[in-house]
């Protein structure tokens, strides 16, 4: 999208400039960071649209960079490194993260990954900024959950989908429409993920005395409560 604005966060000087470089040619903005720390502060400073952040950094790991990224904020993350396993792929996107690419990667394959997310992220109509149904309390901005008033601990994975089902209430999500919604699901997590992610989040609301997700057999996900 137009005038929108990137941060790049990354320790390789000529990796950096090359970003620069192709982020202005499709049009945006780019401010950079070398180390981890100095990254945090523009996030929070310069509340960029979207992050490309490397995993292999000097001060502080992308890994860790993220985590206190999605302390504070939902802008979209693309986690940038040079490791290819899959195992990889799955803990940045478990983590919070939107997207990933895997060194070398190609400027056009870059910036379309970039226009999708700007596009999810800024597309569609103002939504609620809380929700409650029952017990269950939901402050998107703050991203935080309770149950009769104790907050539950969730990750931002679980947070995702609680939400994309809180804000579907009543409706029947596939497994593909959660992909969709709460793992972007740029590189095919198996549907697997789904039900997965599902029980560890019903553990957690279940341990307060929610428990607002069913399961309607051969179609997907509803939040009933």
């Amino acid at each position: 999208m137009p005038d929108a604005k990137v941060l790049v966060i990354e320790d390789e000087p000529d990796l950096a400039d090359a970003l620069g470089v192709v982020l202005k040619r499709a049009g945006y903005e780019s401010i950079r960071a070398a180390q981890g720390k100095e990254g945090l502060r523009l996030v929070h400073d310069h509340r960029p649209d979207i992050v490309i952040l490397d995993v292999g950094l000097p001060d502080i790991d992308g890994w860790e960079v993220l985590e206190r990224i999605r302390d504070f904020t939902d802008t979209p993350v693309v986690m940038l490194t040079a490791r290819g396993l899959e195992q990889d792929k799955v803990r940045g996107l478990d983590s919070g993260a939107d997207d990933y690419v895997t060194k070398p990667f190609s400027n056009v394959e870059l910036v379309s990954r970039i226009n999708a997310l700007l596009r999810r992220s800024g597309g569609g109509a103002e939504v609620e900024s809380s929700f409650r149904a029952g017990n269950v309390a939901i402050r998107f901005d703050a991203r935080l959950v309770t149950v009769d008033g104790d907050e539950v601990r969730l990750t931002p994975l679980e947070f995702r989908l609680l939400a994309a089902l809180a804000r579907h209430r009543g409706q029947v999500l596939s497994v593909e429409q959660l992909l969709d919604l709460a793992w972007n699901d740029p590189f095919g997590i198996a549907p697997e993920r789904v039900k997965f992610t599902v029980a560890r989040l019903r553990k957690k609301l279940a341990e307060r005395d929610a428990a607002p997700i069913e399961t309607v057999r051969g179609f997907g996900y509803r939040f009933a409560g």
